[in-house]
């Protein structure tokens, strides 16, 4: 898996969040209605099905409208999200997006992938290495030395590092509080797992419709084992099997929006993770991944421009009902707050084209998306992870997510990278900004469960009040070549590599 995780930006001076909502609160419409022809009937003979989302406004005669329109272009209504005005199509009109743009109400539609499906991935970094048996004897032997301890608890240097063990003889974590996983999937039989599982705030909503019949939620495959990861590193119950998670008294859900051929995280998928988890009660999400087929979305780009909206509509409705989103920030190691990124690798689901890019003005979603949590890696030496993306004003927190290059830990496994649950009962490491989110999404549910009537702006701030920041290193030559390998701006309080700092799960307790 090569993309679950990718990016976003605070509020200094004027950042994009702010310039991004007013971007998505006044796209134009266009007056006239969609073409009434056969032509589009006749188009789609043998033309491939693709999917759409159309947005439009939220009230009823003008959804309806549009989805006259819909039908008038040749397109079939997959599911209507009335409370946020966004229709989910599939088409195989090749002129469905040109026309349904014209169509009254219409404010913003677009393809939400290019081609024939093909595999990517996440925002882990490198292949899953798992524990032997040899190496959980060893590690089981070191941490029995430390009373109270989970078993494999000595390789988790980055509970350690944030303070998450003793947070957890404080307050583990209270049982109202659910962090959603939105990924490939949770092995909830996982006897790490099962303790804290809510079944009924999670599903599987591949397509862009909830399913929640039993098990929906799990992944696929072994191979799919990267939201079970994630899942451990947040809620890993303390009950003297395998590890612990940051949070580990709080409940986690699992919502899956994984492509079963491709693994990719369409738009239409996300856009129901976000409405099912505010529906559902959902106090925080986890987004360890980037919406595909684009990076970095261009909003001179008519169907990137309608992805934005889409989950843009979604992820507000859930803040607005009182859900906090933390995102991974990436790992391109690319400057977030630079005048232009080269991105070589969208659209994922076809043939990339390299372009350069202003991240002011092309969107990695959600991270950057206003009021998401963006959160940077870093690890057992506090510095920033060498394939972490940063930026000054984009990212908010910094979190453990692994190093296995530069900062190797004084542990059994003297493994650099993070220790947690697999499917099938299994543990392995993982590094990438994919494992620094849920850290920071388990320290955001302890002082949720301490501050129940915290809203997520309030969350968010006392996420940010209770981060440790190393401030900038003096110099970052990570691999001794003599040139900085990423230039960390900012001061002692906000920089580009930590943001408001390192999350510190003690702190947030106490």
């Amino acid at each position: 898996m090569a993309h679950l995780r990718s990016r976003r930006r605070l509020a200094l001076a004027v950042p994009v969040v702010l310039s991004l909502t007013a971007s998505l609160g006044f796209l134009p419409a266009a007056a006239s209605a969609a073409p009434q022809t056969a032509s589009a009937a006749e188009r789609v003979t043998d033309a491939p099905s693709l999917a759409y989302v159309v947005n439009t406004k939220a009230d009823r005669r003008t959804i309806a409208s549009v989805k006259k329109a819909i039908a008038a272009a040749g397109g079939t209504v997959v599911v209507t999200y009335d409370r946020i005005g966004v229709i989910v199509v599939h088409s195989a009109n090749p002129d469905f997006g040109q026309e349904i743009r014209k169509a009254r109400g219409v404010e913003s539609a677009g393809a939400t992938r290019t081609a024939p499906l093909t595999a990517a991935g996440t925002t882990d970094e490198g292949a899953a290495d798992y524990v032997t048996a040899a190496e959980a004897a060893r590690t089981k032997a070191a941490s029995a030395q430390t009373p109270g301890s989970e078993p494999l608890e000595a390789d988790q240097w980055d509970l350690r590092a944030i303070g998450a063990d003793k947070a957890a003889k404080v307050n583990p974590g209270s049982g109202k509080v659910t962090v959603a996983v939105i990924d490939t999937g949770v092995d909830d039989t996982h006897p790490d797992l099962a303790p804290n599982f809510s079944a009924s705030q999670s599903a599987n909503c591949v397509g862009g419709k909830a399913d929640t019949s039993e098990g929906a939620w799990r992944p696929y495959t072994d191979e799919d084992y990267h939201g079970t990861h994630v899942a451990g590193e947040i809620a890993a119950a303390r009950n003297g099997i395998g590890v612990a998670g940051v949070a580990p008294g709080v409940k986690v859900a699992g919502i899956k929006v994984s492509d079963p051929d491709n693994g990719l995280f369409y738009p239409e998928n996300v856009v129901c993770a976000f409405v099912f988890a505010a529906d559902h009660g959902v106090e925080i999400t986890n987004n360890s991944y980037y919406v595909d087929p684009w990076l970095y979305n261009c909003m001179d780009d008519p169907d990137q421009k309608a992805i934005v909206d889409a989950v843009n509509r979604a992820q507000l409705y859930a803040q607005k009902k009182g859900t906090l989103h933390l995102a991974s920030a990436g790992n391109s190691n690319h400057d977030l707050d630079s005048d232009a990124i080269v991105d070589d690798s969208s659209p994922d689901d076809s043939t990339p084209v390299t372009r350069t890019i202003d991240p002011h003005e092309c969107f990695d979603v959600p991270t950057q998306l206003p009021g998401v949590v963006t959160v940077s890696a870093t690890g057992v030496q506090n510095l920033k992870s060498y394939y972490s993306t940063y930026g000054y004003g984009v990212v908010d927190i910094a979190a453990p997510g692994g190093d296995r290059r530069y900062q190797l830990p004084d542990t059994p496994s003297k493994d650099g990278r993070i220790l947690s649950t697999m499917p099938n009962g299994a543990y392995a490491f993982l590094q990438g900004t994919s494992m620094a989110s849920p850290h920071a999404a388990g320290v955001a549910a302890l002082l949720k469960s301490k501050h129940p009537w915290a809203t997520p702006a309030q969350l968010q701030a006392l996420l940010k009040a209770q981060a440790d920041n190393p401030g900038c290193p003096d110099s970052y030559d990570q691999d001794g070549d003599g040139a900085q390998d990423a230039t960390c701006e900012g001061g002692s309080r906000v920089n580009g590599f930590y943001g408001f700092g390192i999350v510190n799960a003690l702190r947030a307790v106490k």
